[in-house]
């Protein structure tokens, strides 16, 4: 691929429609320090000195699509409460499309809540509904009435109930009869209900249980034959696996790549995942081949583990790191 490639391939984000479903959430942040012990019991008190909140979760990947200069529809439900009302105001702050969104007061929102001191996190603090969603077929009908749309669809589980199984279904089929690439991000509870798919994108964790079988994955022949397995099962196109400091490989009709992780310090892999699947999407709505929609997916997964919390790709940092590996 030349530089002039390239640079056409991102320009031709722009103002891409993408359409995102999944669950969304609040990631909120206390940083502090930390200078003395607890009398109470052996934890360190940290003294908080700045509090901030962010999009998290599908919501995140929707900040990741549009500073990639493509127009993000985020599809998720969130709680009719207070944190509800925080992450509407954040979507405006953010120029972000809300027509896809349902508030229910039958759900509260989900809030992850780090406390970060002396540059890494100290605990994690978690408020959330995982209950399957009840408004199933108003949600969906929303969800249809969008994709005519969109160019591609991205489906993000963190099992938090908005993605059940008859959504999953319907939209994987509708999506290939309209022709637009599918790409999800699994989790346990529905990893094997995504057939049909195009790219399908576990992390180790997530196909160890998922497919409830254990490997090395140092060792590229077992990395292969497993994720050749599940592409069989899944009839995807591509398994897309994300490796951590090992970086990604990525097993297609096109073949196996091993892509290892660019340089770089892990200062922190909080949202690396919703980097990677967000590049990973519009490279494919593009028709770019398999292994650079590994090298540069791997790369820019790279970049946002060198910042610390969950934070949205630079689309020109991007640009300017991909220029020196193509």
């Amino acid at each position: 691929m030349t530089c002039d490639e390239l640079n056409k391939i991102f320009n031709s984000f722009n103002g891409k429609k993408v359409l995102l479903v999944g669950d969304s959430m609040i990631d909120a942040y206390m940083w502090g320090s930390i200078n003395r012990m607890s009398p109470e019991a052996d934890v360190p008190v940290v003294d908080i000195e700045k509090h901030e909140v962010r999009l998290g979760g599908a919501a995140n990947c929707a900040l990741n699509i549009k500073g990639l200069g493509a127009e993000p529809i985020l599809c998720s439900v969130l709680g009719k409460d207070l944190n509800g009302g925080r992450f509407q105001q954040l979507m405006k702050e953010s120029n972000l499309s809300e027509i896809g969104l349902f508030f229910s007061d039958e759900r509260k929102t989900t809030v992850k809540t780090r406390v970060i001191s002396e540059g890494k996190h100290q605990l994690r603090i978690d408020e959330e509904d995982t209950k399957p969603l009840r408004i199933e077929d108003e949600f969906l009908q929303n969800v249809l009435e969008i994709m005519d749309s969109c160019e591609v669809l991205i489906l993000q589980d963190y099992n938090k109930g908005v993605l059940t199984k008859k959504i999953i279904n319907e939209l994987i089929s509708e999506a290939n009869k309209r022709g637009i690439p599918i790409i999800v991000d699994p989790k346990k509870d529905n990893f094997l209900e995504y057939k049909n798919c195009d790219i399908f994108k576990p992390n180790l964790k997530e196909i160890k249980e998922g497919m409830e079988i254990d490997f090395n994955e140092k060792i590229d022949s077992e990395l292969e034959n497993v994720t050749f397995k599940l592409k069989k099962e899944l009839n995807a196109k591509g398994i897309l696996l994300t490796l951590s400091s090992d970086g990604i490989c990525i097993n297609s009709d096109e073949g196996f790549v091993h892509t290892q992780a660019y340089g770089g310090p892990v200062i922190d892999v909080s949202g690396a995942g919703d980097t990677v699947i967000s590049v990973a999407s519009l490279l494919l709505s593009e028709s770019v081949s398999f292994e650079y929609i590994s090298k540069i997916s791997c790369l820019a997964g790279g970049i946002v583990c060198q910042k610390v919390g969950v934070v949205p790709i630079d689309k020109e940092e991007l640009i300017s790191e991909a220029l020196q590996i193509i």
